[in-house]
C-alpha cells in the first residue's frame, strides 16, 4: 500500500488526460519550451551587453568658476 503500482499510474495519467486534454498539455509544453528559449536568449543578450564597456564620463576642470555672487546667502525671508 505504500507504493503505487503500474495500474495506479495508468489511472492517474488517464485522469490527467481527461481533465486537461491532449491539446492543452501539448500547448503547455510548447509554452514552456518557448519560455526556456526566451530565457536563454535573454541571458546571451545580457552577456553581450556586459562585454561592451560604457564610455568613460569625465568632468571638465578647465571651465572658470562663475563670478556672480549669490544674493540669497545669509538673508532671511520674512
Amino acid at each position: 500500500m505504500g507504493s503505487l503500482s503500474i495500474w495506479h499510474w495508468i489511472i492517474v495519467i488517464a485522469v490527467v488526460l481527461l481533465l486537461f486534454g491532449r491539446g492543452k498539455i501539448s500547448d503547455l509544453m510548447g509554452d514552456v519550451a518557448q519560455g526556456i528559449k526566451a530565457f536563454k536568449k535573454g541571458m546571451q543578450d545580457d552577456e553581450k551587453t556586459a562585454e561592451k564597456p560604457e564610455p568613460v564620463k569625465s568632468i571638465d576642470h578647465t571651465a572658470p568658476p562663475s563670478t556672480t555672487a549669490r544674493t540669497d546667502v545669509g538673508s532671511k525671508a520674512v
